[in-house]
């Protein structure tokens, strides 16, 4: 079973593909997605990766959580899922 992890500190230049290339030194890679703001087009400093079994994701979160890489330090745990919102507009 495949298990997706939240990596934040990602360095704003970094693309998917070597988001996918560092996690492969842990295990199978299934996905990558790093999360880009609609307004400006430009990655938020996170993402996630999808890693093919839970012990590949287990080895990723302690090779890589608190490790600098491309002059920022990373933060990798297992994602958790997305909480529903009541609604999408910020309080004035």
């Amino acid at each position: 079973m495949s298990t997706k992890l939240y990596v934040g500190g990602i360095p704003y230049s970094t693309t998917e593909a070597t988001l996918g290339n560092l996690f492969a030194k842990a295990g199978t890679v299934a996905s990558t997605a790093i999360i880009i703001d609609r307004m400006t087009g430009r990655s938020k400093g996170f993402g996630f990766v999808e890693m093919n079994s839970d012990e590949e994701a287990q080895k990723a979160i302690e090779m890589f959580n608190g490790q600098d890489f491309e002059g920022r330090k990373l933060t990798v745990n297992v994602a958790r899922p997305l909480e529903p919102r009541d609604n999408n507009r910020r309080p004035m």
